[in-house]
């Protein structure tokens, strides 16, 4: 069972997500919040698997929000996805870098809504494609982070490569194809990259790959 906090100033965006997710029966949603600081006192009592939480919020915003959840030890098995209406703006990287591992539209289609949350529940990245596409964008005008290479030296070269596939949106599955090795290998591989860069998913390995132009645009 997949379990789903929505967080919302709107309570009409709430109770659409909600009907949405009642109808599945591997997926229950355990509380609904309104702003970032009701959301976190509820995520520490209810440990869901996955936090939907807006970007723009009153009192604690999903930034905020998703910044303390990622720097909760406590809290290292909860997936936040940020929902906004806004496709991609400064807020989108500031909520990647604090931790979140995804971006998902408000106008997003249900079928879309319903797997974007598995996908979440299983640790992966989620990036909406409208996202993904701008967040590449971003990258072509920016030099590489030379911290961030520093960072990467650190890597063995399976480990490099690993992240490299991930960050052109390969699963575990796909990536033990491409590399030739087991699935269970090239978790691994993914996992001790993502301790190595301190990165808390792999949605911020998407970012610290483009970050250190170890993936350009196109490539």
């Amino acid at each position: 069972m997949i379990r789903v906090l929505l967080v919302d100033d709107q309570p009409l965006i709430r109770s659409g997500f909600r009907a949405l997710l009642d109808l599945e029966d591997d997926i229950e949603v355990v509380a609904e919040a309104g702003d970032g600081l009701e959301a976190l006192e509820l995520i520490r009592r209810h440990l869901p698997d996955i936090a939907l939480v807006d970007i723009r919020m009153p009192v604690l915003d999903g930034i905020e929000a998703t910044r303390r959840i990622a720097a909760d030890p406590a809290l290292a098995q909860v997936h936040v996805v940020i929902l906004t209406n806004y496709g991609l703006d400064e807020h989108v990287f500031d909520a990647l870098r604090a931790g979140a591992a995804g971006f998902l539209v408000k106008d997003i289609v249900p079928e879309d809504f319903l797997h974007a949350v598995r996908v979440a529940a299983r640790g992966d990245a989620l990036l909406a494609p409208s996202i993904t596409r701008k967040l590449i964008d971003r990258y072509v005008t920016l030099p590489p982070d030379t911290g961030t290479r520093t960072a990467l030296e650190e890597l063995t070269h399976r480990e490099r490569e690993a992240v490299t596939l991930v960050a052109r949106g390969l699963s575990n599955d796909r990536i033990a194809e491409t590399m030739v090795i087991s699935p269970a290998t090239a978790k691994t591989h993914v996992n001790r990259a993502m301790t190595k860069l301190h990165a808390r998913d792999r949605a911020q390995l998407v970012v610290l790959a483009y970050e250190s132009g170890l993936v350009t645009p196109g490539q």
